[in-house]
């Protein structure tokens, strides 16, 4: 697996990245708070999203940014892939959004990222964790993995290398074993409880109990029907006395409603009294306003204009006023649209004035682009003129290798001629594993035939030697081995040849493909170099054009200020004229105003004469109101009178004593009812739950058989799943000491080629993978006890071990994500920093495809294939990155920098 292309956008200090990667040693390389690390932390982002973050979503989104981006490309077992995240900023929650789909080689397509998460960890056979564990190594974290107690160490490389499969599914069989356990403890105990239950209800008489409850509940049922006939018949002697004491006191309610009415039609009459009496006033009151208000007229009429306060003296002084006014407002609005004309007028033009200046100023500053934008597409057309040349000098150095080359084949034909020679060698092989088989055949024939020799019986049907027809078969069988072995030689060599020859021809292929993308690049690179200068051409000639408009505009705006002069001194000597105008309107509205007033008291005494007039009709109109109530209030005194002499209270005494005592006997009879109902209650609940117990000792008769052969069954699952626990634990065991010595191995292998030291003899891991350091006098170290550069060598090691144990894997190789180191180098002085690029040598050389190294130390670029220089910019505080093949970079220049 290999990461292809990372770009981001507004993520931490990154405003807008796009970086691309390749197989082989890519260095980043920056001083400390660059933006390095961010990088990684964005690629390990795209594939597990917030289980690759330390802190929250929102902490990744470029500060003052409402949103972030992520786009990695990467490539795992030739089919390539593209994650994308998006975040979004609400208020206070970020939505994260994410897909991935295949770009080529499949057709997988994901989205969310739970989903996307899930399949990542699912492709590369690791979560967030183990990538950590095994591939990225993190800042400040390079001695994780050996300050790691040994049982945490186990449980991460059993993770990395599926065991950790296998002990799920010996603690699921476990959890098995312990339900199963559970629920038979269970079933047991209940079939336990139930035994007890039944022996319990058989020693009672429940058919005996249940006979006697239904004979008491037939008495009770009788005393019940003689109780509800007695009380039947109070309720009769309490419903008549009722209905004497109801009609006497319908008419003594009839007498307090009659005597109500009596007291308020009286008040009525004396409140309605008063009324008259308030309009009477308000008469009085209405006739000194008028008085008061036509004494204000006589004071108005010299400022209106007026001889006499008619309607007619009014509407013919209106009619002048507003002819006067008609006049003068036709002038001001001619008088006004011409000021303002004029000054829109002037303003306009020393609007446009400026306008021409400034788009003269604009097409002098566009030439001065223009013409810089020429020098720009002339430097970069020369630009490319150098790659194009570069370009055909690779190109012609891959074309001698199809020349020089010692296999027969061209550029054309080469792939289909590897792909011809790789299914000669498939069916190679296939028959190298035929022949061992019948190797491995025929030698067990053989030896099996000198055991029966040795024993003296015949090697073919077993009988004694002696005589035997079959007995010379043996030399026969040790004739074909002879044959087979030349035979599985002679294919063992064809298919070493066959291998030699793929090998040769996979570099031509790739030789091929890169002259195909030299040939497309060249003629882009060509297209392009024509266009920029064409491109420069048009922009210097669109420079000329705009300087001599521009000297165009610049006269143009000198002479329409001069008129803009003009305009403003008319519309001054019009703005005076306005202004005498506006006085004369001023002193017509005044006169207006004194008409309105002598007109507004008038109808104030036409409304006041009205008034008086309504005030007399409510007088007449209370008047008669009160003759009404007079009327109704004689005849409610009579009916008064009446209803009094109507009441006995004699006989309405008699009924309250019949009701009184009915209403007491029906008291006591309910009591007794209600006694004899919960007592019959008590009984039909007895008989229920007599009856209850014989139905549920019957089921638990039922339930017991049920549960015996549960109980069975159980018990014979809890030993398979017994069984079956131990065969994941022993399967684990066997494969994790497997893991063990594989594991020593290529620690020893990794540590004695990067450390360089004879202090130490070798390392060993026991089966708990503890961890011991031997030095050359046999003393047993703790790698706690090394020195601190010592310690990260050890550890980088143990890392790059478990690596190349992942890769290399217990059945055959396995896609691996890249190698990725985050700041190796900060507990190593610069003599370890050399031992760690013999490291990153060491695993190309055992084939890792691609290893990315973040650091700001120098000497690690030496051992880079490409360089990645990451700088910020210490006035926006953003980060941007710049790649390019490390073979030519100076290191001197970088520590300049």
């Amino acid at each position: 697996m290999r990461f292809d292309r990372i770009r981001l956008t507004n993520f931490k200090p990154y405003g807008d990245a796009d970086l691309r990667l390749s197989e082989g040693v890519t260095v980043i390389h920056g001083i400390n708070g660059s933006g390095k690390s961010s990088l990684l932390e964005a690629c390990f982002f795209a594939l597990y999203g917030s289980k690759a973050l330390d802190g929250t979503l929102e902490d990744v989104i470029t500060n003052g940014e409402e949103e972030t981006e992520v786009d990695l490309w990467f490539t795992h077992d030739d089919v390539s892939y593209h994650v994308e995240r998006r975040l979004r900023r609400y208020d206070d929650r970020v939505d994260h959004d994410c897909s991935l789909e295949t770009v080529s080689g499949g057709d997988a397509t994901r989205d969310g990222a739970t989903a996307v998460r899930r399949f990542v960890t699912e492709l590369l056979r690791m979560d967030a964790d183990a990538f950590v564990n095994c591939a990225y190594v993190r800042q400040g974290e390079v001695n994780a993995l050996i300050n790691a107690t040994p049982s945490q160490r186990q449980d991460v490389i059993d993770d990395l290398l599926q065991l950790g499969t296998l002990e799920e599914y010996r603690e699921r069989a476990g959890d098995a074993r312990l339900g199963v356990e559970d629920v038979l403890n269970a079933k047991r105990a209940v079939l336990e409880e139930k035994e007890s239950r039944i022996e319990r209800k058989e020693a009672e008489d429940l058919h005996e109990r249940l006979n006697g409850l239904e004979s008491e509940l037939a008495e009770v049922d009788d005393d019940v029907d003689r109780y509800e006939t007695q009380r039947e018949r109070a309720r009769e002697t309490r419903e008549a006395a009722a209905e004497t004491l109801a009609t006497h006191e319908e008419k003594r309610s009839e007498l307090a409603d009659v005597e109500a009415d009596v007291e308020t039609i009286e008040t009525a009459i004396r409140e309605t009294e008063r009324d008259r009496e308030t309009h009477r006033e308000a008469i009085r009151e209405s006739r000194e306003r008028i008085e008061a208000v036509e004494a204000a007229i006589d004071e108005r009429l010299d400022a209106a204009g007026l001889d006499a306060a008619t309607a007619e003296a009014i509407a013919a002084r209106r009619e002048a006023l507003d002819e006067r006014e008609a006049a003068i407002r036709e002038e001001l609005d001619d008088r006004r649209v011409n000021a303002e004309a004029f000054r829109n007028q002037a303003t306009n033009l020393a609007s446009k004035a400026e306008d021409l200046a400034e788009r003269a100023a604009d097409l002098e500053e566009a030439a001065a682009d223009l013409e810089e934008a020429a020098d720009a597409a002339e430097r970069e057309a020369d630009e490319r003129e150098a790659s194009i040349e570069e370009l055909r000098e690779e190109a012609e150095t891959l074309r001698e290798r199809f020349e020089t080359g010692d296999a027969d084949v061209d550029r054309e034909n080469v792939a289909e001629r590897r792909e011809a020679l790789r299914e000669r060698r498939s069916e190679a092989r296939e028959r190298v594993a035929e022949l061992e088989t019948e190797l491995k055949n025929a030698r067990e024939r053989v030896a099996e035939a000198e055991e029966l020799l040795a024993a003296g019986k015949c090697p073919e049907c077993g009988q004694p030697v002696e005589d035997s027809p079959h007995a010379t078969g043996i030399e026969a069988d040790r004739e074909r081995v002879s044959e087979l072995e030349a035979e599985l030689s002679d294919a063992r060599e064809r298919a070493s040849d066959l291998d030699d020859r793929v090998g040769a021809l996979d570099g031509l292929v790739e030789a091929a493909e890169r002259l195909d993308a030299i040939d497309e690049r060249t003629a882009t690179l060509e297209e392009r170099v024509a266009e920029k200068r064409e491109a420069a051409d048009s922009k210097r000639d669109d420079a000329a054009e705009k300087r001599d408009r521009a000297a165009e505009l610049r006269e143009e705006a000198a002479s329409t200020r001069e008129v803009a002069s003009e305009k403003r001194e008319a519309a001054g000597d019009a703005a005076d004229r306005v202004n005498e105008l506006e006085d004369a309107l001023g002193s017509v509205e005044d006169a207006r105003d004194a008409v309105d007033a002598v007109e507004e008291r008038l109808a104030e005494i036409e409304d006041l004469e009205a008034e008086i007039e309504r005030r007399r009709e409510k007088r007449a109109d209370l008047e008669a109101v009160n003759d009404e109530r007079r009327d109704r209030l004689a005849d409610k005194r009579e009916r008064r009178d009446e209803l009094r002499e109507a009441v006995d209270e004699a006989a309405v005494e008699a009924a309250r004593e019949r009701k009184a005592d009915a209403e007491e006997y029906l008291e006591k009879v309910a009591e007794e009812l209600d006694r004899l109902d919960e007592r019959r209650t008590e009984l039909q609940n007895a008989i229920g739950g007599v009856r209850g117990e014989i139905e549920a000792l019957e089921a638990l008769r039922e339930e017991r058989e049920s549960l015996a052969e549960t109980v069975a069954a159980l018990e014979s699952l809890h030993e398979e799943t017994t069984e079956l626990e131990a065969t994941y634990g022993d399967l684990r065991a066997e494969l994790r000491q497997r893991n063990v010595r594989e594991l020593e191995r290529t620690l020893n292998e990794t540590f004695e080629l990067v450390y360089g030291n004879d202090a130490y003899s070798h390392i060993e891991l026991d089966g708990e993978y503890a961890l011991t350091v031997y030095q050359k006098d046999g003393e047993a170290l703790d790698p706690e006890q090394l020195s601190g550069g010592e310690r990260a060598l050890f550890n980088l090691s143990l890392r790059c071990a478990i690596y190349r144990l992942l890769a290399e894997g217990i059945e055959g190789a396995a896609p691996t994500p890249p190698l990725i180191l985050d700041e190796p180098t900060v507990f190593l002085d610069s003599g370890h920093v050399s031992r760690l690029v013999d490291l990153v040598e060491e695993m190309r050389g055992f084939g890792v495809k691609q290893i990315v190294i973040v650091s700001h130390d120098d000497e690690l670029v030496g051992a880079a294939d490409e360089l990645v220089t990451v700088e910020k910019d210490p006035r926006t505080n953003r980060s941007t990155v710049t790649r390019e093949d490390a073979a030519g970079v100076d290191v001197a220049s970088l520590a300049d920098d």
